[in-house]
């Protein structure tokens, strides 16, 4: 029955350094070492009710002994009123006989009704520790969850920085587009200027030739006239 015991120990010790290895998922490893305590401790359960029956079928059988034992001297001592002395003394023989098993049943049974009370404080004890194990398991789910809620606010707020961070590049990237349209609009406003003065120079030299050309036919009409 220790044996079971020191088993269920050892796997409870093992389980939660594994739980404390493996934090990525603790409320599933609870859950886990909550079903193996479960397991263990039904089969600390059986081994108690094992022990305590023995217990109680040792001291049954020790009462009967104890019974027996009283038996036989009332029978000698009926046995001595009868003055039947050789009787008497074949009883106390038996009697001494029922003596001899009473006096090795007592300390096994003792033993044995010391071991049954350890076993079942043990026992008692391991379903506490299971309800702790279980009210730890709630609040480790809470715990687990509370830091799922922060990792997916971080993450959220990191979409969000990286939102703006992207928003602030378009801006940017606008006000350098903006820029460019600027710079083309003035070499487009540069190019009209230039045209313009073109024009104006073009016009002035064709009005000059028209004045020529007009003076010249001037000239002639001037020349025909007087010719008349």
């Amino acid at each position: 029955m220790a044996n079971i015991f020191k088993r269920l120990s050892d796997v409870l010790a093992a389980n939660l350094n594994e739980l404390i290895d493996r934090v990525e998922d603790p409320e599933r490893m609870a859950k886990q070492i909550i079903r193996e305590m479960e397991d263990n401790l039904h089969i600390a359960e059986e081994g108690v009710i094992d022990a305590i029956t023995s217990e109680k079928q040792l001291r049954n059988d020790l009462e009967h002994q104890r019974q027996q034992s009283m038996l036989w001297r009332q029978r000698a001592e009926e046995a001595l009123r009868a003055e039947q002395e050789d009787l008497a003394r074949e009883a106390l023989q038996r009697k001494r006989e029922y003596d001899q098993v009473v006096s090795t049943l007592e300390p096994a049974w003792e033993a044995a009704q010391r071991t049954s009370v350890q076993l079942k404080a043990q026992l008692h004890a391991l379903e506490n520790k299971l309800d702790e194990a279980k009210r730890k398991r709630s609040t480790l789910a809470a715990r687990q969850r509370a830091v799922e809620a922060r990792s997916y606010l971080d993450q959220t707020l990191s979409g969000l920085q990286a939102g703006f961070d992207a928003s602030a590049n378009f801006t940017r990237m606008e006000d350098r587009v903006a820029e460019m349209e600027a710079r083309l609009a003035a070499k487009a406003e540069l190019r009209r200027d230039n045209t313009q003065l073109e024009r104006t120079f073009e016009d002035m030299q064709v009005a000059k030739e028209v004045d020529t050309e007009l003076a010249a036919l001037r000239q002639k009409l001037l020349a025909e006239s007087q010719e008349e």
